[in-house]
């Protein structure tokens, strides 16, 4: 029998887990949010290594938004970084959700953290939603959450910006969507 590291673990626990919330029909798999609206977004998957995966059917702007959370995947958390351009060694929390935001078309400039609690519209989005608040932003997209922040995860992948396996309860934050994502 071959061993699994940490790394494979981790993979198989949420394979076991997205299999338990998964669905047939005509022999193809579904999975959905729990607790999600009838008809919303199908969510991604953290893939080994880290990065998320593109959902079947994803609007175009989801799909550059996830390519871009993962080109800066595993970037170093620099606070300020991001800030005076989108391409940056490092991102701090508004850096990174502002730099994939930009990457989906739906922002110009980088913005901070409370700047972010009034971007868009208010209410969670189908496929991207922001939470801010005047000292931490994060976001949802297609179902994961990407955030510098570890809190709350129960596997220490470190500050920056990471797709994390737990979502977060959303407490003390605005939440803010883009129309029409």
């Amino acid at each position: 029998m071959r061993r699994l590291g940490l790394a494979g673990l981790l993979v198989a626990g949420s394979l076991i887990g997205a299999a338990s919330a998964a669905g047939q029909t005509d022999g193809t798999t579904t999975t959905t949010i729990p607790g999600a609206p009838e008809g919303a977004a199908p969510p991604a998957t953290i893939l080994p290594g880290g990065k998320a995966s593109i959902p079947a059917g994803a609007p175009y702007q989801v799909v550059r938004a996830i390519q871009a959370a993962n080109r800066i995947h595993r970037r170093t958390y620099i606070w300020g970084g991001g800030h005076r351009g989108f391409k940056s060694k490092g991102y701090d929390c508004s850096g990174a959700v502002s730099y994939v935001l930009h990457a989906a078309g739906v922002l110009r400039s980088p913005l901070v953290s409370g700047q972010l609690a009034w971007w868009g519209a208010p209410g969670p989005g189908s496929w991207i939603t922001v939470y801010a608040n005047m000292t931490h932003t994060y976001m949802e997209i297609a179902g994961l959450r990407y955030d510098t922040s570890p809190l709350g995860e129960w596997i220490n992948q470190g500050r920056g910006p990471r797709w994390r396996f737990t979502l977060r309860t959303p407490s003390g934050f605005a939440i803010r969507h883009y129309p029409g994502l």
